[in-house]
C-alpha cells in the first residue's frame, strides 16, 4: 500500500473518530456549538469572559479555540489574538497566539494535501476555495504572505488552498510563521492596552497597517514581474 494512501486512510480514520466523538458525547457537542457560538459574536469581551471562565484550563481552551476557528470556523483568528493579550498580556498572550495558529495551520495544510480538493471544498466552501486557488495562481508564494498579515483573513481558506498546490510544507510553514508572527506582536501588543475608547484606535489601527502591508505587497509583486519581463 502506498505511503499516500496509508496517510489518507489513517487521517480518515482520526476525521471518523472525532466526528463520532462531536455527535455522541453531549458535553462535547454543546461545548464546540457554544464556543462556535460565542466566536461568532466577534465581541472580545465576551470572548475574554468565556475563555477566564475555564480557571486553570483557560490557556489550554483558548489553544483549542485557535485550532477550531482555523479547521471549520470562519472566525478572524483576531478575536482569539486579542483576548489572549487582554487576559495573559502581550507577550504571553503573543506566544500563545502564534503557536497556537500555526498548529491550526498545519493541521489544515495537512487535511488539503492528504484527503485533497473534494474535501476540503467542502470543509472551506467551493466560492471561497476557487478565490484562494485564484489568488494563488495569479501571485503565488505572495498569498500566503498577505493573507498572514492581515488581521481580518480567516485561516482555513488560505491554509487549505496552500495544500492543494505543490508548495512544500517547509514553504507554507515558513511563510505562514513569518507572516504571521509581526502580525500577532503587534496585535497582542496593543490589544493587552485594550480598553474602553481604546478599542476605536485599536481599530483604526489594524485598518491602517492591513492597507500598508497591502501596498507594499502589491508593490513587491509588481517590481518582480516587471523584472521578470525585462529580462525576456
Amino acid at each position: 500500500m502506498k505511503k499516500a494512501n496509508i496517510k489518507r486512510i489513517v487521517l480518515l480514520g482520526v476525521i471518523l473518530v472525532l466526528v463520532l466523538i462531536y455527535l455522541f458525547v453531549p458535553s462535547v457537542n454543546s461545548g464546540i456549538k457554544n464556543a462556535t457560538k460565542v466566536l461568532g459574536t466577534l465581541d472580545i469581551e465576551e470572548v475574554v469572559e468565556y475563555i477566564r471562565g475555564f480557571g486553570v484550563k483557560a490557556m489550554a481552551v483558548s489553544f483549542f479555540l485557535m485550532i477550531l476557528q482555523s479547521i471549520i470556523a470562519p472566525i478572524p483568528a483576531f478575536v482569539i489574538t486579542l483576548s489572549n493579550a487582554m487576559i495573559w498580556g502581550w507577550w504571553k498572550g503573543a506566544i500563545l497566539s502564534w503557536t497556537s495558529s500555526m498548529v491550526g495551520a498545519a493541521l489544515c495544510f495537512y487535511i488539503a494535501r492528504v484527503l485533497g480538493r473534494d474535501v476540503v471544498a467542502k470543509i472551506a466552501t467551493e466560492g471561497v476555495l476557487n478565490s484562494m486557488e485564484k489568488f494563488f495562481d495569479r501571485y503565488g508564494k505572495y498569498t500566503i504572505l498577505v493573507c498572514r498579515l492581515l488581521p481580518f483573513v480567516p485561516f482555513d481558506p488560505i491554509s487549505y488552498a496552500a495544500g492543494l498546490t505543490s508548495m512544500s510544507f517547509g514553504s507554507f510553514f515558513l511563510a505562514t510563521g513569518l507572516g504571521q508572527l509581526p502580525a500577532t506582536v503587534i496585535y497582542s501588543y496593543f490589544g493587552g492596552q485594550l480598553t474602553g475608547g481604546a478599542k476605536a484606535a485599536m481599530y483604526g489601527l489594524f485598518g491602517l497597517f492591513s492597507v500598508s502591508i497591502i501596498v507594499y505587497v502589491a508593490k513587491k509583486v509588481y517590481n518582480d514581474k516587471k523584472m521578470k519581463k525585462d529580462a525576456n
